[in-house]
């Protein structure tokens, strides 16, 4: 059914239930640090086989099928990367990226803390890292054997090495710079 509602507004289906977006645009700051760590990844990305996405992009995440019917689960994360091509369809991707970045937003932080962790975790999705604007801090999980493991809490002046992208690193001191 999701696939076919005509809305307006940005919605997520997590396990079935439906997730509003805020009802207005990200904040200046969100869109900035979204930018800046796509533009990262996308340059890094240009000469390896994966894929970089930013939202509004369907992510499905399949439990038993990967018929449209059967998913009770479609997010729209601000980031993510596809190293698996088969994954790709024409209306986004249907499976676990292999790294998701959300920026939080007010109001959004128990879906992105509660709800998302949990499916992504379940879904197999190796690495999920947590811009915390406001903070201006970095917190990421890595899935090892089933579980996330958290990192430490990054901070400006860290550099992030991903573990689901070899030798991509994301300097914070490049994200946080100059954001009044």
């Amino acid at each position: 059914d999701y696939l076919t509602w005509q809305l307006d507004e940005m919605v997520e289906l997590i396990k079935g239930k439906v997730f509003r977006s805020a009802a207005a645009a990200p904040r200046r700051i969100h869109q900035e640090i979204s930018g800046k760590v796509f533009n990262k990844l996308f340059n890094f990305l240009e000469k390896h086989p994966c894929k970089v996405y930013v939202a509004p992009f369907d992510v499905r995440l399949p439990v038993k099928s990967k018929k449209n019917e059967d998913i009770y689960t479609v997010v729209q994360p601000d980031i993510c990367v596809i190293c698996d091509k088969s994954k790709l369809d024409v209306m986004g991707c249907i499976g676990a990226p292999d790294l998701i970045v959300e920026i939080l937003s007010p109001g959004s932080n128990k879906k992105e803390l509660k709800n998302k962790y949990e499916v992504f975790e379940e879904s197999g999705v190796q690495e999920y890292w947590i811009i915390h604007p406001d903070e201006q801090t970095v917190m990421t999980y890595t899935l090892t054997t089933g579980k996330y493991i958290p990192s430490r809490l990054f901070t400006s002046g860290d550099v992030i090495e991903s573990n689901s992208i070899p030798g991509y690193r994301l300097d914070l001191e490049y994200v946080f710079k100059d954001l009044d």
